[in-house]
């Protein structure tokens, strides 16, 4: 009753925002979210959403040493993460280097480009917000900004919606149909890559993988069909967020690592629930 009497209360609107943000978000990540755990492609989007610092620290300094104003954080991040989206997924389409390789070099590549500009960026730059998060910081004009990338994200994962369950689940299939499986895995990482700058706001880079999985993990327990996974993952995500927010609030706890927990002990309580029916089934 707390949280909710906080969440109604004018003189603190930034609870409101970072609620709002929550539940906009919640979309894309049940969305790509379901795409990445049936794809296995954690371990890249984690390599894309640690790229992510580099452009953050980018777009601080741009803004902060050079004046221009108009190449933020998040323009920075954007930017970032739809380059190692695209660098990994050519090295992962066509490269002779060993896979895993390559993604780990540009994983700690990306971190260290970051902070590295964050070193050279005047006054006190605080790293641990884009790091664990921060969703209590989300302003008007964030929340905005969700919104323009939960849609973009939404529309085109709605409108390819078959051709990326083809790459999923039988891409060599339909490469001899004549889908053009390469052009969508490559949006389809594109696409993980916005989700993860609308995460970043929530829970950091360092935890980012676990409420982009979680929540599909969690649904493909229950789930009959991929769609069916999409739609559990988001009202899981929605749950995961707003609990998570008001246990914080609550208990004056960081909110990112309360979702994460959150996400973690469902998840866990889910696999068992899982696991026993299995056994007794069998």
């Amino acid at each position: 009753m707390e949280f909710l009497n906080a969440l109604a209360d004018p003189a603190i609107p930034f609870l409101r925002y970072a609620f709002a943000a929550g539940i906009l978000a919640s979309l894309s990540f049940g969305i790509i979210g379901t795409y990445v755990v049936a794809r296995r492609i954690t371990y890249i989007a984690g390599a894309i959403a640690h790229c992510v610092l580099g452009g953050i620290g980018a777009g601080l300094y741009c803004e902060h040493k050079l004046g221009i104003t108009w190449f933020g954080p998040l323009s920075g991040a954007i930017v970032a993460a739809l380059l190692a989206a695209i660098i990994i997924g050519l090295v992962s389409l066509h490269a002779n280097q060993r896979e895993d390789t390559a993604i780990g070099a540009l994983w700690a590549i990306g971190m260290a480009i970051g902070l590295l500009f964050i070193a050279k960026t005047p006054g006190y730059i605080e790293p641990m917000s884009y790091l664990f998060g921060n969703i209590l910081l989300i302003s008007e004009f964030d929340l905005w900004m969700v919104l323009v990338l939960d849609v973009l994200v939404v529309g085109i994962a709605t409108l390819f919606y078959h051709k990326f369950l083809a790459v999923c689940f039988d891409e060599e299939f339909a490469r001899l149909r004549g889908v053009r499986t390469d052009l969508y895995y490559l949006l389809l990482l594109c696409l993980t890559a916005l989700t993860v700058v609308l995460l970043v706001r929530v829970v950091g880079i360092v935890m980012v993988i676990a409420l982009l999985t979680l929540p599909a993990a969690v649904a493909s327990n229950f789930a009959k069909g991929l769609w069916q996974m999409m739609v559990l993952a988001t009202l899981f995500c929605i749950a995961f967020i707003g609990s998570g927010l008001a246990i914080s609030y609550n208990n004056d706890l960081p909110s990112g690592p309360t979702i994460i927990v959150i996400a973690g002990l469902i998840y866990l309580a889910a696999s068992a629930l899982q696991h026993f029916r299995k056994s007794i089934s069998g």
